[in-house]
């Protein structure tokens, strides 16, 4: 039985006043919407955690949603490079990444009395997410998963409603592409963010750029492994062009936090 969309005003007019986690997708943009929808610009704020790991194609998009929608929206500067526990890049990297946005809005939330939101939904709780433990231990709420949507309840919804993020493919933060326990920098984030974006522009739109020093691990839908194959000196020369020496197709296509398999 799909969620009811009522259920989650319901429980968004009980929060009062929220605090939105707005990263662009289509869970986050769906809890901005009706969160806006239901109580109001004046009592919802939301805002787009900024750091090297947040594609830069994802946060001009927030920004155009925001316009679009009219919500009372705004960036925020995080710092977890700044933490060596987040850049060592072990199983726990998306925990310290969660603290260091929470230690960004948990002020904001405090002057402004609202309560922080994120756009986490009840398929999110089956994966290895340490970074939900983080927000829930600075008391985060789930709205979504109170109201128990699932993805494909967001989508639903969203399409109904005319929300274009209804079929926006899922775009994790970049450091995601990064096997655990290989460092995380600056240069290497920024070196990801270009590849994927080269292959975007080619007309691939749902894909990772998986880094392994010299070589890229290319993950594509495998209904476009044939393209991709038709495409392959495009493609060769977009990836090597930001500096990589070897680039490889992934036969079994794109697979969500498939890196997570390694700690399983």
């Amino acid at each position: 039985m799909p969620a009811d969309l009522e259920a989650l005003r319901t429980n968004l007019r009980g929060l009062q006043r929220v605090l939105v986690a707005f990263s662009g997708g289509a869970d986050s943009a769906f809890l901005a919407w009706v969160a806006n929808d239901t109580l109001g610009s004046d009592v919802v704020q939301c805002f787009t955690a900024v750091s090297p790991s947040l594609a830069q194609s994802e946060l001009d998009d927030c920004a155009s949603l925001a316009a679009e929608w009219g919500l009372n929206w705004s960036p925020v500067e995080t710092a977890e490079m700044d933490n060596a526990a987040y850049r060592v890049n072990d199983a726990d990297r998306c925990f310290h990444c969660k603290s260091a946005l929470m230690d960004v809005v948990e002020p904001i939330a405090c002057e402004h009395e609202l309560i922080v939101v994120l756009g986490v939904n009840t398929d999110d709780l089956g994966d290895h997410r340490p970074g939900q433990s983080a927000a829930q231990e600075r008391l985060a709420r789930f709205p979504l998963v109170e109201a128990g949507f699932s993805k494909k309840d967001v989508r639903e919804h969203s399409k109904k409603l005319g929300l274009r993020t209804w079929d926006k493919p899922a775009a994790a933060c970049l450091a995601s592409r990064i096997p655990y326990g290989t460092q995380v920098s600056v240069s290497l984030l920024r070196r990801l963010d270009r590849a994927e974006s080269a292959l975007k522009n080619l007309g691939f739109n749902q894909l990772r750029v998986r880094d392994y020093g010299e070589i890229a691990r290319l993950e594509i839908d495998l209904e476009e492994l044939s393209k991709a194959v038709d495409l392959r000196a495009e493609i060769v020369e977009a990836v090597q062009s930001v500096g990589y020496q070897y680039v490889t197709l992934d036969l079994e296509g794109f697979r969500s936090g498939n890196l997570n398999q390694s700690i399983q």
